[in-house]
C-alpha cells in the first residue's frame, strides 16, 4: 500500500435542508506533504469534534480502488481525491486485510489503526444525494481511521510499512459488520470490545 493522495480541507458553508452548517467534508488533493498530529491533521479543518478527530480519529484513510466502484454510481460527479472525506488516499487498501490495532510506519509517522468510519448525513450533501449514507453502509468500504502514536510528515508515494499486528484482533471489515449488520456474531463482539485498540467512541456504539 502506498500514499496516492494528501488531501486537505478547510471550513465550508453548506444549506442542508435550510439550515447553514460549516463542515471540513471537502478535502482536495496539496502538492506536499501533511503533517499527522495526535489530535488531527496539521492545517485541516475539523468542525465536529463530537464525531472527528482526536486522538482516536486523528486521520481518515480511504482507498483509491474504491474510487472506480463509486464512479461508477456517480459518473457526472466532478471526481477528485479527497472526495469521501480523507487524508490519504491509499492504494490497494483493502479493508478485510487490515486488523484492528495494526501498527504502520506510514512517511516518518507511526500510528495505529483504530475503528472503521461511521458515515453521517453531511456525506449525502457531498454526493448530492439523499441516500448516500445508506448506499456507503450497504457497500462496506468504510475507510480506516488511526491514533497517531508518533507524529509526523507523510506525502505522495509513502509506503506504509506493517510494524506490529495482533493475529486474533478483527478486521476493520469485521467490525463494521457488526456495527451495522442486524445479527451480531456474540463472539466477534466480546473480541472487538475486549480489544484495547479499538476506539472507545466504536466501542459504546457497539454496546447500543
Amino acid at each position: 500500500m502506498k500514499v496516492v493522495s494528501t488531501n486537505i480541507g478547510k471550513s465550508v458553508e453548506i444549506n442542508y435542508h435550510g439550515q447553514i452548517e460549516k463542515t471540513g467534508m471537502y478535502k482536495y488533493a496539496v502538492d506536499q506533504a501533511i503533517f499527522l498530529g495526535k489530535e488531527d491533521v496539521v492545517k485541516d479543518a475539523v468542525i465536529d469534534r463530537r464525531y472527528h478527530g482526536g486522538a482516536d480519529k486523528a486521520c481518515y484513510w480511504y482507498s483509491e480502488k474504491h474510487y472506480t466502484f463509486w464512479k461508477d454510481k456517480f459518473p457526472n460527479l466532478d471526481w477528485n481525491y479527497g472526495m469521501f472525506g480523507e487524508n490519504l488516499t491509499i492504494s490497494d487498501l483493502d479493508e478485510g486485510d487490515i486488523k484492528i490495532g495494526d501498527v504502520f510506519q506510514i512517511g516518518n509517522a507511526r500510528v495505529q489503526v483504530t475503528q472503521p468510519r461511521q458515515p453521517c448525513y453531511k456525506l449525502n450533501y457531498r454526493f448530492d444525494c439523499n441516500s448516500m449514507v445508506r448506499r456507503f453502509i450497504d457497500a462496506g468500504f468504510p475507510g480506516v481511521y488511526i491514533r497517531v502514536i508518533e507524529e509526523g510528515e507523510v506525502r505522495q508515494g509513502d509506503e506504509l510499512i506493517l510494524l506490529e499486528r495482533r493475529e486474533e484482533s478483527l478486521s476493520i471489515r469485521e467490525v463494521y459488520n457488526l456495527l451495522y449488520e442486524s445479527s451480531k456474531d456474540r463472539l466477534k463482539l466480546e473480541k472487538a470490545l475486549s480489544d484495547p485498540a479499538l476506539a472507545t467512541s466504536c466501542k459504546r456504539d457497539l454496546r447500543k
